[in-house]
């Protein structure tokens, strides 16, 4: 399976195939409103006003599974991203990243891009997964790697 054979939600309840983003450098990332990483967001928009033109898409999956940091709906979500950070990139419904009700996309990237010493269970909020134009290549980053130290790695797959 590859990750274009999954389809995702996105925050305003439709279905989205990710085979979409064939041939696009993808950054995924578990976020959260309430959490130390939240800042991060204005990180994930500068760089996807850098670099959308050329290719990049983020797409933004809140999770309410690490210390209860996400607990409100999509509207309440996608509201307070907007009015705090004024993303303009796709915000998903919230899922789970981790145990029984792991969502299978994101069962494919732990499997693809495992954490240190193999582990592939996420570990917090702001976990990313770079993801290269063919789909195959998969970095993860963890979640205290700052937006800003991906350009290099995205314009790498850019090219």
């Amino acid at each position: 399976m590859s990750i274009y054979d999954h389809k995702v939600i996105d925050n305003k309840g439709k279905e989205v195939s990710l085979s979409d983003y064939k041939d696009k450098v993808v950054l995924v990332v578990n976020t959260a409103s309430k959490c130390g990483f939240t800042p991060q967001y204005a990180g994930l928009q500068e760089l996807y006003t850098k670099y959308k033109e050329e290719g990049l898409e983020i797409l933004a999956f809140p999770c309410n599974q690490f210390g209860g940091q996400e607990p409100g709906e999509s509207e309440e979500i996608a509201s307070f991203c907007d009015l705090q950070f004024n993303i303009s990139f796709p915000l998903m419904e919230k899922i789970d990243v981790n145990g029984d009700g792991t969502h299978p996309f994101y069962e494919e990237l732990k499997n693809s891009a495992p954490g240190l010493l193999g582990s592939k269970k996420i570990k917090w909020n702001f976990t990313k997964f770079l993801i290269g134009k063919n789909g195959q290549s998969i970095t993860r980053f963890a979640p205290q790697t700052k937006p800003s130290e991906l350009s290099s790695n995205i314009e790498d797959l850019l090219k």
